[in-house]
């Protein structure tokens, strides 16, 4: 039975009924609620069988590699271990503090502190209403600035759209005001009654909640996906089935799909029994955090509070559906259930249902369109990607922990893991993404994507051949400290491999 959510608009000179109010004073945050309860066992099960681990499949094997769903904890979280276990004192709050190559931690500079539950926080220390300035400045641009930031606007769909720059424009505040400008532009601030007010105060949490220190997962890369969320709301298909509904869905999950990442994967928070992997026992857990948390700061700024509460609540939920489908430890199931689709051509997208599905194939495809941008583009993702991956790895060493696959900056390279990356999880998914929406846009990305991986395939060649030249002269030599090129080294799984939530871009992202 197909179930059609329209959302009722009230007149903004009629007052909120009173058991809206009520509905809203007695929402419950307890993790034993259904909103933010733990997933059915039933449903772990279904998930763990969805991806083939056959040695045979290489593709599964690869995503396995970006998040392996089978590292769970044996006998669940038992507390009273907690003074016992070597690894549980590590809190990824204390990740921020940037590990460079060779400099210990106590060398670097202290940054302040982001506590991770947002909602936690502001709920009980928001910075509006106690009246502390931002620490972003939203309005000292001159006029050049935002009148080159207002330029960028006017070509916002263009698929070769600087995000980098038009962060700069926007003095680092590029997710704030382009989620502004495309929920402005589809008319929804209207249509659904949204206060300004409200509005501008949720996506300035949303943004302050994005953790800069991270080289990948942060406000700009949100912003990005946004950006190609847009593009993907765009193409024919979409855009002559989709309701408002849908289109306000997919903007704020693209805005909150990577919300209070903590800039290391869920194979880390595992094996270091961190609380989250706890909380979620061991399943999509930033996936969950991400969603939760913006589920926090919707509730905290009250931004759907005009609607009734049951309209609300299943907004909260498809918002979920959407943030937990870029979860890359199930790549293979949307992927095979996207494939049975298109050889049925069943699709249809005036089922709410299907539209549904579509777009979470789009946010999955807008977090990892990373290696489908143009050269000048992708490669600067792929670095700050990589970037990542290697913070994390360094961090594994310190606290003498397994290096995590990718993580090891001496015995990966980029090149190796975008071209891993491109070829196990991003061709494929794109792939079917053009059958479904056989458009320029979409032989445009292929088309990047081919001329990426053969510009990385290209670097990674003449690399060996340094490393090649090089180690001759390194053996000749006497001086023990004389040291041969690592980047010869390619021996990475599967032919080089991907990122941790993908070059999210790949989660994008």
């Amino acid at each position: 039975m197909e179930v059609c959510y329209q959302l009722p608009v009230l007149p903004l000179d009629r007052p909120v009924p009173k058991h809206v109010l009520s509905r809203r004073g007695a929402i419950s945050f307890s993790s034993s609620s259904s909103l933010f309860g733990a997933p059915d066992p039933r449903q772990l099960s279904q998930r763990r069988g969805a991806i083939s681990y056959d040695s045979s499949d290489q593709t599964a094997l690869y995503i396995r590699m970006l998040g392996d769903v089978r590292v769970r904890s044996q006998v669940g979280f038992e507390p009273e271990r907690r003074s016992s276990h070597p690894y549980l004192c590590i809190d990824f709050r204390t990740l921020h503090t940037r590990l460079g190559c060779g400099s210990s931690a106590s060398s670097a500079p202290e940054r302040r502190v982001h506590r991770l539950l947002s909602f936690q926080r502001y709920l009980h220390s928001s910075r509006l209403l106690r009246g502390i300035p931002q620490q972003i400045p939203l309005h000292i641009l001159d006029e050049d600035y935002t009148g080159q930031a207002r330029c960028m606007l006017e070509k916002v769909g263009n698929w070769n759209f600087d995000i980098f720059l038009f962060d700069k424009l926007t003095n680092g505040n590029s997710l704030i005001t382009l989620s502004f400008h495309l929920l402005n532009q589809y008319g929804l601030v209207e249509l659904f009654q949204l206060d300004m007010v409200k509005l501008w105060r949720f996506l300035v949490m949303v943004q302050e909640d994005y953790h800069s220190d991270n080289p990948y997962h942060n406000a700009v890369h949100a912003a990005d996906v946004t950006q190609a969320m847009y593009c993907y709301l765009r193409e024919p298909k979409l855009a002559k089935s989709l309701t408002s509904y849908d289109i306000l869905l997919g903007l704020l999950a693209a805005a909150t799909h990577d919300l209070g990442h903590p800039g290391v994967n869920q194979p880390f928070l595992i094996k270091t029994d961190h609380y989250l992997a706890s909380l979620y026992r061991n399943t999509s857990v930033l996936e969950n955090h991400h969603w939760k948390s913006a589920v926090g700061l919707l509730r905290e700024t009250g931004l759907f509070s005009h609607l009734p509460a049951e309209d609300s609540l299943n907004m909260e939920r498809d918002l979920g559906s959407l943030i937990l489908a870029t979860d890359i430890s199930r790549q293979n199931e949307y992927l095979s259930r996207f494939r049975i689709h298109l050889d049925q051509q069943n699709l249809c997208l005036s089922n709410a249902s299907h539209r549904h599905f579509i777009l979470q194939m789009a946010l999955k495809c807008a977090d990892i369109c990373n290696p489908c941008r143009p050269w000048e583009l992708s490669k600067q993702w792929s670095e700050k990607v990589t970037a990542e991956f290697f913070q994390q790895g360094d961090i594994e060493k310190k606290h003498k922990l397994e290096v995590s696959p990718l993580c090891d900056r001496e015995r990966n390279t980029v090149g190796n893991i975008q071209i891993g990356f491109m070829t196990y999880v991003a061709e494929p998914l794109f792939a079917e993404w053009a059958r479904f929406s056989d458009t320029r846009l979409s032989q445009t990305m292929l088309g990047h994507m081919g001329l990426n991986k053969a510009s990385w395939g290209s670097l990674q060649q003449e690399q060996t051949s340094v490393s090649e030249e090089a180690e001759p002269r390194a053996t000749g030599t006497d001086t023990e400290d004389t040291a041969v090129p690592k980047h010869g080294n390619t021996a990475t799984t599967a032919g080089g491999t991907s990122p941790k939530e993908i070059p999210q871009g790949s989660r994008e992202s």
